[in-house]
């Protein structure tokens, strides 16, 4: 069992290190990139910047999602998921705390499908507060970035 829990909180840092990678990229992009020299967001750009954000962070799930699966594929005993597909299926509904069902680990492996969940839960609600952050920031006005709502 230590093996396993070693094994998941390799992966949940892994994962960690993906999306602390992936948001402050795209972060630095967009400061760079998309902001005016008051640091409000170009307005012809806000609907494009927030469905792109959304893409990117989406991407990343994929990636953390698949870096799960693969474990999966390769740690599992053979025919305890009958393919890459199979893994990375359990591993998106997992993931996301969904749950189906349909497909379980057996006794023996469980305790990386909980873990899984405990890591999908942390990094969605980092997504979430980013990306809200990305939309705070889209409603801005220019010349509103100092003021503090009354």
């Amino acid at each position: 069992m230590l093996i396993l829990v070693f094994t998941a909180f390799v992966l949940i840092a892994v994962t960690i290190v993906i999306h602390g990678f992936g948001t402050t990229s795209w972060l630095n992009y967009l400061v760079k990139r998309q902001t005016l020299a008051d640091g409000s967001i170009r307005p012809a750009k806000r609907l494009g910047i927030l469905i792109c954000t959304a893409l990117v962070l989406i991407s990343l799930h994929i990636i953390e999602i698949l870096a799960w699966a693969l474990t999966y594929w390769f740690v599992l005993p053979v025919g305890e998921l009958h393919d890459l597909e199979s893994a990375f299926y359990f591993s998106a509904v997992t993931f996301t705390t969904l749950g189906y069902g349909d497909i379980t680990l057996n006794s023996d492996w469980r305790i990386l499908s909980g873990l899984e969940a405990i890591d999908g839960i942390l990094l969605i609600g980092w997504t979430t507060a980013f990306l809200f952050a990305v939309l705070q920031r889209t409603w801005n006005r220019p010349g509103d970035n100092n003021k503090t709502p009354k």
